[in-house]
């Protein structure tokens, strides 16, 4: 396998696993939250407990979103406004497109710098976090490695629009893994007014 695909591929898996398990220990933290009001409730529920939850998925929201801003890159999923863009001569929207991706590049590089500085700085101390008492730079590891990995991605759609000349574009009707028949609509028009399958 391709060394970019099993970047892709471990980007997705750490988005998707960091919003699983934000969502899950949330939804837990709310019923043990409301199960401690009921007084049958409660001698189990003040043995469990969670006040760590909401420290932790802030961290956990944190770090998918710096992550999921470089996926977002790799994907064309953010916004943009190219109305003016569009409308020039190719030659220079071309450059104008390039000019733009690399100063995201030079950007996100600048952050990840300074955010790296910042991490290096706080390995030598004794900071932790107040509620999971973790060492505070691994909290904020996520801003160098969230940065760089999207100032990588601003570099890589760079070369292929300088190759091919054609950004990452999201169709939001598209649902990746599953195959569109060039007939579909065809086919859920007859589904319509037949009231069976389409075949």
């Amino acid at each position: 396998m391709h060394p970019l695909r099993i970047l892709d591929r471990l980007e997705e898996i750490l988005i998707a696993s960091l919003m699983a398990g934000a969502t899950l220990l949330i939804f837990v933290a709310v019923v043990h939250r409301y199960a401690s009001g009921i007084d049958a409730l409660y001698p189990i529920t003040a043995a469990i407990h969670l006040s760590w939850a909401q420290e932790l998925c802030i961290y956990m929201f944190v770090w998918m979103a710096k992550f999921g801003a470089a996926y977002g890159v790799r994907t064309g999923i953010h916004v943009g406004v190219d109305v003016l863009v569009n409308q020039l001569p190719p030659p220079l929207r071309r450059n104008i497109v390039l000019f733009g991706l690399f100063c995201g590049a030079l950007f996100t590089a600048i952050v990840g710098t300074m955010g790296l500085r910042f991490v290096y700085g706080l390995i030598d101390t004794d900071q932790t976090s107040p509620d999971l008492e973790i060492p505070s730079w691994i909290v904020y590891l996520a801003i160098p490695l969230g940065s760089y990995l999207m100032c990588f991605r601003f570099l890589q759609v760079a070369v292929g629009f300088w190759r091919t000349g054609e950004l990452p574009h999201h169709d939001p009707g598209h649902v990746e893994g599953v195959a569109e028949s060039p007939h579909a609509a065809q086919d859920l028009a007859h589904e319509a007014r037949t009231g069976g399958s389409a075949r």
